[in-house]
């Protein structure tokens, strides 16, 4: 494995409409969604784990799930850690994790990835990040990988590129989450990608870019790179982070940049963001219906997704296109096509209970 690969996986987010069984005290990433064994972020680090050293992957967090993520990774330890003391959105965390990589490894090369989606073709994904991480190694290029969209789906972002005879495209801009009549355009021109929230460059790219758009936030967080890879490393984040501007990558970063290339890649990508998404993932039986854990029994009933713990009996007649989901003491029944209340549901259920 080359020593100068590294990567961080995004793993601070709540994953809220994934509730009941996502929760602020143990989210999505840490479940086993699709029943295969392993929780997401743990197969995300093994994916990883095929072409960057384990001691390389950083992981990025929320400092209250410190405990499950060195449960759950047993191949980390604690200095892999880079945990927010505060919720700032993905540019301080992601130079945070350039500064603290750069500090061990001026020729690093970085990949940043979310720790909850699925990707089916993990060879093709692994073939696409070894193309990016030479494509940026020694070149002043932020990469990010598009996927070819398949549907005019507007809770994606899209990302315009040039067209060229190389496999490297460069991008001309984004769009964040346009409307269903702008998505339509975007997919019958066939230069827009889905924005997969992947991103690959060197340290030096990324830090000078930082430099140039966003020179407050790397004032603040350049201030600890003596303590970086230290035992004063915490102290520092924790009386620091938070003076970070609350912004994305993509937003302080991505945008601003004349740099930014994009790999349009198909590797089977799923960003696994709702019941929906997850539903769409899964096996179905003959009528069209997706279990998790449960033993079922389905009469005049199709199109239903139902997660319940493993081996709870669910027997459903009658019920099309519902939500089924069970965990501990919560049990969600809600159409298919609410699923964008499930948020508002969870704030409810909060408050009453």
């Amino acid at each position: 494995m080359n020593k100068n690969y590294y990567a961080v996986i995004m793993a601070g987010g709540v994953g809220s409409r994934f509730w009941p069984v996502s929760t602020e005290e143990y989210p999505k990433q840490f479940h086993d969604m699709l029943g295969t064994g392993e929780s997401l972020i743990q197969r995300t680090f093994n994916r990883i784990n095929q072409l960057i050293p384990s001691e390389n992957i950083l992981i990025a967090t929320n400092e209250r799930y410190e405990k499950l993520v060195l449960e759950q990774l047993p191949k980390t330890t604690k200095k892999q850690l880079l945990l927010e003391p505060t919720m700032r959105n993905t540019a301080p965390c992601i130079l945070y994790a350039a500064l603290k990589i750069h500090n061990l490894n001026s020729d690093a090369v970085m990949l940043v990835a979310p720790s909850d989606h699925w990707i089916e073709n993990e060879t093709e994904f692994l073939k696409n990040i070894k193309t990016s991480f030479e494509a940026s190694a020694n070149n002043d290029n932020l990469m990010t990988l598009g996927i070819q969209p398949n549907s005019p789906n507007t809770g994606y972002g899209y990302i315009k590129f040039e067209e060229n005879s190389s496999d490297i495209k460069k991008v001309k801009n984004f769009t964040e989450k346009p409307n269903l009549q702008t998505a339509k355009q975007f997919l019958a021109s066939g230069d827009y990608l889905w924005n997969a929230g992947i991103f690959i460059w060197s340290t030096k790219s990324i830090l000078n870019a930082f430099k140039k758009h966003l020179p407050q936030m790397l004032n603040v967080l350049d201030d600890g790179n003596n303590v970086y890879n230290t035992d004063f490393e915490d102290d520092f984040i924790k009386n620091n982070y938070a003076k970070c501007e609350n912004i994305s990558i993509d937003y302080g970063i991505m945008e601003r940049s004349n740099n930014v290339h994009i790999l349009p890649v198909d590797f089977g990508w799923n960003d696994l963001g709702t019941w929906g998404s997850l539903y769409n993932k899964l096996n179905k039986d003959s009528q069209e219906n997706a279990v998790v854990g449960a033993e079922t029994i389905f009469r005049d009933a199709n199109g239903n997704m139902v997660r319940t713990e493993s081996g709870k009996k669910v027997i459903i007649q009658g019920l099309s296109d519902y939500i089924i989901v069970e965990k501990g003491d919560t049990l969600l029944i809600c159409p298919r096509k609410d699923e964008q209340d499930i948020k508002q549901i969870s704030a409810a259920a909060k408050k009453t209970f």
